[in-house]
């Protein structure tokens, strides 16, 4: 979902990722992210084999150190399709593969309420790249799951069962709940526990979530380190809006934003933030209260990498890094100065998000002035992370190790 990599090194389409170790928390299943937590929605599909191609995922001779094992994670998403392949390893996991392309298959679903051909060949193209690496890397076990342009779309099931046929790949269409869960699990190392509550956001391109979680509970259980498995208890409300990115850029245009176009965005986004707020107060509990929020959206380390003045987005560091509100807003208010052509010279932006990125922001205004705080944690990180962490928990595959420092804040 987002912008630029939002799950980390190695995503563009034609690089080899560096390796890199993912710190996690300890073994278990996650709350609603089991196979029998829900009864009617597989959570793990078997690799298929492909009636069109000579493809078999589900042949693979067993290694003699279960740390052999690839697992894999594939997010497709509105705007994006990401796969992130992975091994267990004594800190968490060690990604050994990964692809990521835009491929837009939500373009137009708002006004048509159906998936364009020509965005679903664009996405098939992908997902047979996808799919070439999850046999090349002979993977022990994957998941693979769609977002809110499946979730909606009149054709969804039906361009669903047509990337079964050509390419294999049998995708599993996420409730907006267990797609929040996931989002949590994928992040939660970057948690900082002394706080007493963490706001924790996706902005999608078709949606996004928000997630409010107590740690004040999790310490009344003599919690001490915090872990995905907590992260999820504590949980005290959730909600996923049908608003992303390519939603908002839609309706409101994404190439020539002008500051009144940026206001009406930020006030149709709040107009839909005040149900969750008034549902479950959230402004009352924050209040007096130490909080931060987390990003695990592309906006977010969008906004970080410029914020950084990276002249190439670094996932080294993005991810982890603080921001202050005031930085955050500072970016977004110079971005919206910019031409067009500006936002696409952008090293964190580029031609393929440059008519999005001012739709991130002021859904990400939105957010900070309905719940106001001083600090924002950036993660490059979400569904595919918590999608690995829940498959490797389920197998009992962790190596645990020292957990990652957190970050100090400037």
């Amino acid at each position: 979902m987002g912008f630029p990599n939002n799950g980390g090194a190695g995503d563009a389409p034609n690089t080899k990722p560096s390796v890199r170790e993912e710190p996690i928390g300890k073994p278990g299943v996650g709350s609603g992210s089991s196979p029998k937590s829900q009864s009617n929605n597989s959570i793990v599909r078997p690799l298929q084999h492909s009636a069109a191609q000579s493809r078999d995922f589900i042949a693979v001779p067993p290694a003699s150190d279960s740390r052999e094992h690839v697992y894999g994670a594939l997010d497709l998403g509105t705007n994006n399709c990401r796969l992130l392949l992975a091994r267990p390893s004594r800190r968490g996991f060690r990604v050994v593969d990964a692809f990521s392309r835009i491929i837009r298959l939500g373009e137009g679903v708002v006004q048509s309420g159906r998936l364009s051909d020509e965005a679903m060949r664009r996405t098939i193209d992908a997902l047979k790249v996808c799919a070439t690496k999850l046999e090349r890397a002979r993977v022990r076990r994957a998941r693979f799951v769609a977002t809110e342009a499946c979730r909606v779309a009149t054709n969804g099931s039906e361009f669903i069962a047509d990337v079964r046929e050509k390419t294999g790949i049998d995708i599993e269409v996420l409730t907006p709940e267990t797609e929040a869960r996931l989002a949590v699990s994928g992040s939660a190392a970057l948690i900082d526990s002394t706080c007493d509550y963490v706001l924790v956001f996706d902005i999608g391109g078709g949606s996004s979530e928000l997630i409010l979680l107590d740690l004040m509970r999790w310490r009344r259980r003599g919690g001490r380190s915090i872990d995905r498995l907590d992260a999820q208890n504590c949980m005290v409300a959730w909600t996923s809006l049908p608003l992303g990115v390519v939603t908002l850029a839609e309706r409101f245009g994404g190439r020539h934003v002008t500051p009144d176009d940026f206001e009406a965005m930020v006030d149709h986004t709040m107009d839909m933030l005040r149900p969750f707020e008034s549902e479950h107060a959230i402004a009352q509990k924050l209040d007096g209260r130490r909080v931060h929020m987390l990003g695990t959206s592309g906006t977010v380390t969008t906004v970080a990498g410029v914020q950084l003045k990276l002249l190439r987005y670094d996932r080294n560091r993005v991810d982890g890094c603080w921001l202050k509100s005031e930085d955050v807003r500072t970016v977004s208010y110079d971005l919206l100065c910019r031409s067009y052509e500006q936002l696409v010279a952008e090293p964190c932006i580029g031609r393929d998000r440059a008519d999005l990125v001012l739709a991130g922001c002021a859904i990400l205004e939105a957010v900070l002035r309905m719940w106001p705080c001083e600090r924002l944690r950036v993660a490059d990180r979400g569904l595919r992370e918590g999608i690995l962490t829940t498959l490797m928990s389920e197998d009992g595959v962790f190596r645990q190790g020292r957990r990652r420092r957190p970050r100090r804040q400037r």
